[in-house]
């Protein structure tokens, strides 16, 4: 069974270049896949913040497995007894899921690996996560395979991969209802996210530091 796993860190002040320095240099993304741990590893740095997207084939992989050298360059993260380093992502939305290995695997290498962030307003996190659940498990339209979109506090980190293939689940949804609106647009998601200093609304992209996937 195929887990996806999404991470967030940050990074001290001053630290991003070197961050994204060990980050593209010192990763052990590969060395995880080719022990059969995982079947995709990337990493994004966006400003301070820093992104880990794994594909977990068995055991149980943790951030500092991946990048152990970033450690010293990252924030503590209170809110347990013990500081963390990274924290995990909520999975809040994907259009596909892994029903094998042989139906996850990718059949070409990706082009690109892109990752993108937005900020919820708060008062509307209820509402975009109503809206996207609905969508995911009644199966309301189809879109890109690999997409998801992970959440921490109101921050929303997508993980893309391009081109972008397209097909429909072949796992059944959750929901047998059909309440998704049609069109999509009736949901105003513009009205769901907090625009950015220079008026850009949803959400800002930049490429992966480093992917590497099952071959």
């Amino acid at each position: 069974m195929i887990s996806r796993l999404m991470f967030r860190a940050q990074v001290k002040t001053g630290q991003e270049e070197a961050a994204r320095d060990i980050m593209e240099r010192e990763h052990a993304g590969q060395q995880l896949i080719e022990q059969g741990l995982c079947m995709t590893v990337a990493g994004f740095i966006f400003g301070r913040d820093a992104f880990l997207y794994i594909e977990q084939l068995k055991g149980d992989i943790q951030p500092d497995q991946v990048i152990p050298s970033l450690h010293d360059l990252l924030e503590d993260w209170p809110g347990h007894e013990k500081k963390r380093k990274w924290i995990p992502l909520i999975d809040v939305f994907h259009f596909n899921e892994p029903a094998s290995v042989e139906h996850w695997r990718r059949k070409e290498k990706p082009e690109m690996i892109g990752g993108r962030v937005a900020y919820l307003r708060p008062e509307m996190a209820a509402s975009y996560i109503f809206y996207h659940y609905q969508l995911q498990e009644e199966r309301g339209f189809t879109g890109p395979k690999y997409e998801i979109i992970g959440m921490h506090e109101n921050l929303l980190f997508g993980y893309q991969e391009f081109p972008n293939i397209v097909e429909p689940p072949i796992t059944e949804g959750k929901l047998s209802s059909k309440q998704t609106p049609v069109p999509w647009e009736l949901t105003r998601m513009d009205l769901h996210f907090e625009p950015w200093e220079d008026g850009h609304q949803f959400f800002k992209r930049f490429e992966a530091v480093f992917h590497c996937y099952f071959e």
